[in-house]
């Protein structure tokens, strides 16, 4: 099934060292869903993959976090890798834009070590979510209800374990925005 998300407005915030499939296969795939993704970083150097061990390519960065509104995004993506969560769960700005997003109700979408950021925006309190293995404690520790599954979406929290789960992440954070199309379409 193709899916139509015309006129949706996505962003990405990584920064060096993000996992390259968990940033590329939604950028690609949302985009050619008709959705406008754009990148965030804490600056606007472009910022490097990394994939297989090394450094990576690299991928322009659209825009600052600090300047930044969730107003301006239907949802938020979070790619993963050990690095890229890492850094970016010490950035106040990041925080407090995933925390808005949250607030919001829009679709907020980790994979792999990106829960991470979650765990630091005290998103996961009461809600069911999955992770990279190794993320597990961190999560139940800030009070999730961890579960080994592909893809679990709680509450507009969508959360995915690894690169393997990509397809099902990225279907999905579509669904979801589906989803919101056709209850704006509803008549009232």
């Amino acid at each position: 099934m193709t899916m139509n998300l015309n006129g949706k407005r996505i962003l990405i915030v990584a920064t060096h060292g993000y996992e390259r499939s968990e940033l590329h296969v939604p950028l690609d795939a949302l985009k050619k869903q008709g959705a406008e993704v754009q990148i965030a970083s804490v600056d606007k150097q472009p910022i490097r993959s990394w994939a297989n061990g090394d450094w990576g390519d690299t991928v322009r960065v659209d825009h600052i976090v600090a300047d930044i509104k969730a107003e301006q995004f239907d949802a938020l993506v979070l790619p993963g890798g050990q690095i890229n969560p890492d850094v970016l769960r010490t950035k106040p700005d990041v925080i407090a834009l995933i925390r808005d997003f949250y607030a919001q109700g829009k679709v907020v979408a980790a994979i792999c070590h990106a829960p991470w950021l979650l765990v630091e925006a005290d998103l996961l309190r009461g809600r069911r979510a999955t992770s990279y293995p190794s993320v597990r404690t961190d999560v139940i520790n800030a009070g999730g209800q961890w579960t080994d599954e592909a893809v679990v979406s709680d509450n507009r929290l969508i959360t995915s374990r690894n690169p393997d789960d990509l397809p099902d992440f990225v279907s999905r954070i579509s669904e979801e925005l589906l989803d919101d199309q056709k209850a704006e379409q509803e008549p009232r």
